[in-house]
């Protein structure tokens, strides 16, 4: 098996989407992102918690955005990915429904059934039967430009689910001004992993994973990111990947890596954010040992920069980017999902991957 080189030509001979340029604009989404929330003019006031109805690309913006406001949340915050509402969801909380494409047949489930639950409801979408239902029944909408796969998007559902927190009294509102220093430190960090340098950081991780099995770990703020490096394996190079969080993978999923040697090749990435428990950052740099001694191309890597938002993006826009190259190393073009496509079919439509 050889690689398809990472310079310009053979980026461009497999990326037919441009879906490199999006991904190098996430800091602009976030700032984009600002702006339509405002936009949106979200009345403010409390909830008991913050629920948020979506699935694949437009569920990970939740699962972040809980992890940015960290501690800080004042109520519940949970991501529901399935075609029915908690049994508790009620009056006094927040319900958010979230569909970049608007037709997510789980996430219209739920919204169907938020309809009567006396909660307050948002929707975040491009458009589509969710949005139209909104707007005519007064739902407030932050409204997505519908230009990017779903899971491109991802900085859109991170800063809109930050945005309906804020406005419910969950989170605070100071966590813009650290959104706006991550959308900064992201356009110094997009510059330099985006050069047509063949020795940057995400291209190096990606000839590390090419023709092995990539497992990533995360703990606390790391954990969504670690599932999203996974996902974004999956759709962007059409590679199998999965992840696991600490300290939990080291009750039982450990055990795996005895056998690891006998299964191929295999690359453990290990992401650590500065505020992590100490006890954490012990089993970290464990476990990392262990997966070498068993075969693996093991790494710790850090976050980058001074906030929880600073930090989670800088590893969502290193693992977009890897997960990128990836595919242009597998001569893949990374934007077509044809097995999600295949299902919809199959499904009879109109379920979307977010």
């Amino acid at each position: 098996m050889s690689a398809n080189a990472l310079d310009s030509a053979g980026i461009a001979a497999v990326d037919a989407a441009g879906l490199l340029g999006d991904i190098l604009s996430i800091p602009d989404h976030i700032s984009d992102a600002m702006w339509r929330a405002e936009s949106a003019m979200l009345e403010p006031g409390s909830a008991d918690s913050l629920v948020v109805c979506g699935m694949g690309g437009s569920a990970i913006g939740a699962d972040l955005a809980a992890a940015v406001i960290g501690s800080a949340a004042t109520k519940p915050i949970v991501t529901n990915r399935s075609y029915d509402l908690p049994s508790w969801v009620g009056e006094g909380d927040a319900i958010v429904l979230s569909s970049y494409s608007g037709s997510t047949e789980e996430t219209l489930s739920c919204f169907e059934q938020a309809r009567g639950s006396g909660a307050k409801l948002y929707v975040i979408s491009s458009g589509g039967l969710i949005s139209e239902i909104a707007h005519a029944e007064g739902i407030p909408v932050i409204g997505l430009p519908g230009i990017f796969q779903p899971r491109a998007a991802v900085a859109y559902g991170v800063v809109s689910v930050i945005e309906i927190a804020i406005a419910n009294g969950i989170a605070p509102s100071s966590i813009r001004k650290d959104l706006e220093a991550a959308a900064e430190l992201l356009r110094g960090l997009a510059g330099e992993w985006g050069a047509d340098s063949d020795e940057s950081h995400p291209k190096r991780l990606a000839r590390q994973a090419f023709g092995r099995l990539p497992i990533v770990y995360g703990a606390d703020l790391t954990a969504p990111i670690a599932y999203r490096w996974k996902c974004q394996i999956n759709e962007n190079a059409k590679r199998p990947a999965w992840s696991a969080e600490l300290s939990e993978a080291n009750h039982n999923e450990i055990c795996g890596w005895e056998g690891a040697s006998e299964s191929g090749g295999n690359a453990a990435w290990f992401l650590t954010d500065a505020d992590q428990n100490e006890r954490t950052a012990e089993r970290v740099r464990i476990t990392s040992e262990i997966a070498s001694s068993h075969g693996a191309r093991s790494e710790i890597i850090p976050s980058i920069g001074d906030t929880r938002a600073e930090r989670l993006f800088s590893l969502v826009l290193l693992g977009d980017l890897m997960s990128f190259y990836l595919a242009v190393l597998h001569g893949v073009d990374p934007s077509p999902v044809p097995l999600i496509e295949n299902l919809k079919d199959q499904l009879g439509r109109p379920t979307n991957a977010g």
